[in-house]
């Protein structure tokens, strides 16, 4: 009991703690960029990456580090969580992407509670959401142990920039952006949308792994 305990609170500080990283990075960029978006977005991707790989490697050990939805949800499919941990670890992750976006407020001395205003959505929006998943599943299916936290770093990285939605790729993230009216925010009626099409790229994340068989198998000539 005790260590599902430590699991739970592990994915409810690590969510807690991406979304502070991608939100208050966010204000602290549009507030320096001078109406450079290209700059702030810029600046948002390397706090991302750096933050996410130093949450992956310190709470890895802990909960498994998954801080998203459709990651535990994958997990749990594949017997990597217990069946009976994923309704927390949901839980915990969109609790504590709510008040990561809170504590990013409260750091620069805005309104606590408030509602984004910034529409995403639109069919680009939700291919790119699905995209966006289905690689990083894929890359956590398919990392070499021990390089899960640079991977998944990188690729998000890579993902504000190639994709059109900029990388959400994680319904927590979704959940808590849209609890924030600032650069990194999402008005909560596009929200819905860029769940269902994260969950749909999560699904063809894991159909494009199993289509590549299991890692170190060794290619067969037909």
């Amino acid at each position: 009991m005790q260590n599902s305990l430590r699991k739970i609170l592990g994915e409810w500080m690590g969510t807690a703690m991406l979304l502070t990283v991608v939100i208050a990075s966010g204000i602290m960029a549009e507030k320096l960029a001078n109406g450079n978006t290209a700059v702030a977005l810029l600046a948002n991707t390397l706090a991302t990456v750096w933050g996410l790989s130093v949450l992956i490697t310190t709470l890895g050990p802990v909960s498994g580090a998954h801080f998203n939805p459709v990651v535990s949800a994958v997990m749990a499919f594949r017997g990597d969580l217990a069946w009976k941990l994923l309704a927390p670890y949901v839980a915990a992750q969109l609790t504590g992407a709510m008040c990561g976006a809170w504590l990013s407020h409260a750091m620069f001395d805005m309104e606590i509670l408030q509602w984004s205003t910034k529409i995403r959505s639109g069919t680009g929006q939700w291919i790119a959401e699905a995209v966006a998943t289905a690689g990083l599943i894929f890359v956590i299916l398919r990392a070499p142990a021990g390089k899960a936290a640079s991977l998944v770093a990188a690729y998000i990285g890579s993902g504000y920039w190639f994709t059109a939605s900029t990388s959400f790729a994680n319904p927590a993230a979704a959940f808590g952006r849209m609890f924030s009216d600032s650069f990194a925010g999402i008005a909560p009626p596009c929200v819905p949308g860029f769940v269902v099409a994260e969950c749909v790229g999560a699904a063809l994340g894991v159909l494009a792994h199993r289509a590549l068989g299991s890692i170190g198998a060794k290619p067969t000539d037909t």
